[in-house]
């Protein structure tokens, strides 16, 4: 279970820290956005986990209610230097790893696969979604062996971030 829910905080950290960020405004280039406030929302959309017990599915669903509301500052200087693809070759921290076969980030869509290992676990992940200057959408998709070793497992995350204004005193600096 702690491995799996590693792997789902994966997901969730690489879209925050980089599929949420973004280049040039142009066409052709990513979207930069707008510096501000942000609050972010994710939902679980689908959880399938064959031999988990439905208390910990339940505790689970709790963990991503939990992160829905989240504040995120973020200054100008800090827009100005995003780079999502930086950041998505950088791949997950707690020494996790990701090898990326399709990395499609520019004119405001988002269409990323690969494999990513963490802790020993192999999963494969896709985000797909749109960024605007002051929202950002993506789907997760986090497929992979299931940690209680009675077959595979799926999970699908949306995480919405919307720009809400200015920075508040009370926004978490990113």
């Amino acid at each position: 279970m702690k491995k799996f829910v590693t792997i789902a905080a994966l997901g969730v950290a690489l879209a925050v820290s980089g599929c949420s960020k973004g280049g040039d405004s142009n066409a052709g280039g990513t979207v930069k956005r707008e510096a501000g406030n942000w609050k972010t929302a994710v939902k679980l959309v689908k959880f399938e986990m064959p031999g988990m017990p439905p208390e910990a599915k339940g505790m689970m669903e709790k963990q991503f209610e939990s992160a829905t509301g989240m504040d995120q500052c973020f200054t100008q200087e800090q827009v100005d230097k995003e780079d999502i693809a930086a950041e998505l070759a950088k791949g997950p921290g707690n020494g996790g790893q990701c090898t990326w076969s399709k990395k499609d980030v520019s004119g405001g869509k988002i269409d990323v696969a690969g494999t990513c290992t963490v802790n020993g676990q192999s999963v494969e992940m896709a985000m797909n979604g749109t960024m605007e200057a002051k929202k950002t959408d993506v789907t997760i998709t986090t497929k992979g062996k299931a940690p209680t070793g009675q077959g595979d497992m799926e999970m699908v995350m949306q995480m919405t971030s919307t720009h809400t204004g200015p920075c508040t005193t009370g926004a978490a600096k990113s």
